[in-house]
């Protein structure tokens, strides 16, 4: 296995608006990664396996709920200490920072804000230290980007809510131990519910043949008549606003994670630029190889630039749902252009496993479609600033 020699680009010195703590969190996921991910991570995704052994590190650097509070478990840190800590793990892969998004946001971050103190307690703990692991299941085999069309439902049967419906493409499923699902009541009304692995009906099929988040678990959810404990109700959100909630939480770690991503395709184009020799003289020094790596630094920059003022807002509560949506979709978009030509760089060396940028672009593809397409989220800034809805 090649040493992993990636240095993270700061083309403008964005290091000192980071704090002391900042580049403490930073750093050691950084290590972790290249001690932890990096070694095995091409061998897994060739195998189309997710890396369990790695479930208890993550939970060590802070990466499950960084910024839940002490009492449930988290580190209690700030938004742009989860935003770091999500550009690390997705320099090693794409799929390992959905494992860990997903946790925190979309599975923590429901049961925290949405939750009473005794679910908070019963799951939170747990979930940071990785002894439960968790999914969310909102996406629908016919409802992606219109999620309030869904079909999963439960029924009030008197001490017990009747779940039925499923669920698709939903990263953890395979091995998750608890569900946070969203399901409509009799009258339509969207609510979450907290479902455990091994309540009857309940059952998690994974989905393979995937070409992209290879070392990503992804399922489905089927709930047959599954028996759901009143007490498992999230209480204190209801409505479709409570699952896009989590979801700004997630697209905000995304919008970093992807930083991740494009500074590793980038640290390893330039330097193969450097190394390689053709015409006897390193390709870098050619202008072709030269306009693409200024290029991708710039982008790279504008993009660090972005994630890092939507961290301060979001410290400052002043963060739109709008502004998360024009992060992610930006950053997203830059890091797969940035993953193709650094392709180009390698020539055909960059699409062998030797080499992360075919993995990382493969890996983009399901990043820039998930939580919000890149459609979707053009839409939303459309909305936002015209007043008009282009959705009906």
């Amino acid at each position: 296995m090649k040493p992993d020699l990636f240095e993270a680009p700061d083309y403008y010195n964005i290091d000192e608006l980071l704090t002391d703590e900042h580049k403490l969190v930073r750093d050691a996921a950084r290590s972790w990664v290249k001690r932890e991910v990096s070694p095995i991570i091409e061998e897994y995704a060739q195998r189309a396996e997710f890396p369990n052994q790695i479930i208890k590190g993550l939970a060590e650097i802070g990466a499950f709920g960084p910024y839940i509070p002490e009492e449930y478990g988290g580190a209690g840190l700030d938004q742009i200490s989860y935003g770091l800590i999500m550009q690390e793990i997705e320099r090693g892969d794409s799929g390992v920072r959905s494992t860990s998004s997903v946790q925190s946001s979309l599975v923590m971050y429901p049961i925290w804000k949405y939750g009473n103190e005794e679910q908070r307690k019963k799951y939170l703990p747990k979930l940071a230290s990785g002894e439960f692991m968790g999914c969310f299941g909102l996406t629908e085999p016919d409802h992606g980007s219109n999620p309030g069309g869904m079909t999963t439902n439960f029924k009030d049967k008197g001490d017990h809510y009747l779940l039925n419906g499923a669920k698709l493409w939903i990263s953890n499923a395979p091995f998750a131990d608890v569900a946070v699902v969203w399901a409509k009541n009799e009258e339509g009304r969207i609510h979450g519910l907290i479902v455990e692995r091994g309540m009857e009906g309940f059952t998690t099929p994974e989905t393979h043949n995937k070409w992209s988040l290879r070392a990503s678990a992804t399922g489905e959810l089927i709930f047959d008549n599954v028996k759901v404990p009143k007490e498992n109700l999230l209480p204190n959100k209801s409505g479709l606003g409570a699952p896009l909630g989590c979801l700004d939480s997630a697209r905000y770690g995304i919008a970093w994670g992807a930083i991740g991503a494009a500074m590793d395709c980038y640290d390893t184009a330039l330097r193969y630029a450097k190394e390689r020799v053709q015409f006897d003289k390193p390709i870098g020094a050619t202008q072709l190889q030269q306009k693409k790596l200024a290029e991708m630094i710039t982008e790279i920059t504008k993009a660090q630039l972005l994630a890092w003022r939507l961290g301060v807002l979001r410290n400052q509560g002043k963060a739109t749902s709008a502004q998360i949506s024009m992060a992610k979709r930006n950053n997203v978009d830059m890091a797969i252009k940035i993953a193709r030509e650094a392709r180009q760089i390698l020539g055909g060396m960059g699409i062998t496993g030797e080499y992360s940028i075919m993995r990382h672009m493969m890996n983009l593809e399901s990043v820039i479609t998930y939580e919000g397409t890149h459609d979707i989220h053009l839409l939303i800034t459309g909305l936002d600033i015209t007043g008009f809805s282009a959705f009906k």
